[in-house]
């Protein structure tokens, strides 16, 4: 199952993905499927993805995952054909961040595996770098990534995995720290390198409007791969630049957990992203920094794809 949220004419609605390239009006499906008896109707309106997440073991959660499983089953019906108001196109949607705004900032880990920090020449550190992102800066998939020319002359891209708490966490073990993760989206740490530098404190580089791609959906654990099978690619413009295994971490999502959770209370839908491998294009010799036109993609194996352009602005 993935899940996400997407709009029509300015309205958010709740989706899930079917197949690739195609998402499905949760709302208007079970609607659907309630008419022919086949699913109870049930509280699947709008398009809060952080409600369903904190009602996961509830009418909500058992209301998505029915119609998870009765929409496999459904097959080639006329009502899931594209037209009908139920089945859309990813590319013809706006797609949204998938948690909507989340109650704080997006939580970062920066520096988090050798080979980037390396290439960032910093030294391994000994503590989690922990830093954040604007909520202001999310944007979803598909959409465009602000040049903010004759702001910054040094745009740049991170992929990363992220992870989506289920449960509210506060002084948590790194033994127990899974059961509070929901599961896991993708998400491009946008960087304006100048502004990163010239003001120590990493959150104005990081936080420019636009500067956080999220999605295309969240992946619940229960349906993702295992960690140590999870593999992150960013591609630019069809070239990969950066390739990093999940068990590449130096601090891996039960420290990262533990740490974070032991004076900041997190709650279900906030988001943690891990890290970037070695490949961003302040690494290269010289920089390879993005501009207008550029398109960037980030995947990991059984999460998804994640993909944006820049656009000027």
């Amino acid at each position: 199952m993935r899940l996400g949220c997407f709009a029509i004419d300015g309205e958010a609605r709740l989706g899930l993905a079917l197949g690739e390239g195609w998402v499905v009006d949760a709302a208007a499906a079970q609607r659907r499927l309630s008419e022919a008896g086949l699913v109870a109707d049930g509280p699947l309106t709008g398009g809060d993805v952080r409600a369903v997440i904190e009602d996961w073991d509830g009418p909500a959660g058992e209301a998505l995952r029915a119609l998870h499983q009765a929409l496999e089953k459904a097959g080639d019906t006329d009502w899931l054909a594209p037209g009908a108001g139920v089945v859309f196109a990813i590319e013809e949607v706006e797609m949204l961040p998938p948690l909507g705004t989340p109650r704080k900032n997006v939580l970062c880990l920066g520096k988090n595996y050798a080979d980037h920090a390396r290439e960032m020449k910093s030294e391994r550190p000994e503590y989690p770098v922990v830093f954040s992102k604007a909520s202001s800066s999310l944007t979803g998939h598909g959409s465009g990534i602000l040049r903010h020319r004759g702001v910054t002359d040094q745009l740049d891209y991170e992929g990363e995995l992220a992870v989506v708490v289920g449960r509210r966490a506060r002084g948590v073990s790194r033994k127990e720290a899974m059961d509070y993760i929901f599961g896991y989206t993708l998400i491009n740490d946008v960087t304006a390198r100048d502004w990163q530098r010239r003001h120590l404190q990493w959150h104005l580089g990081k936080s420019f409007d636009t500067f956080c791609p999220m999605g295309p959906f969240v992946v619940p654990k229960e349906d993702a791969p295992p960690i140590q099978e999870m593999v992150l690619e960013t591609r630019v413009n069809g070239e990969l630049r950066q390739r990093g295994r999940l068990t590449d971490l130096i601090f891996d999502i039960p420290t990262i957990l533990e740490v974070i959770s032991a004076g900041i209370t997190l709650e279900p839908g906030d988001v943690i992203a891990t890290g970037t491998p070695a490949g961003v294009g302040m690494g290269f010799q010289p920089p390879r920094f993005l501009d207008v036109g550029d398109r960037i993609e980030i995947s990991v194996n059984g999460i998804g794809t994640l993909r944006n352009w820049v656009i000027e602005g």
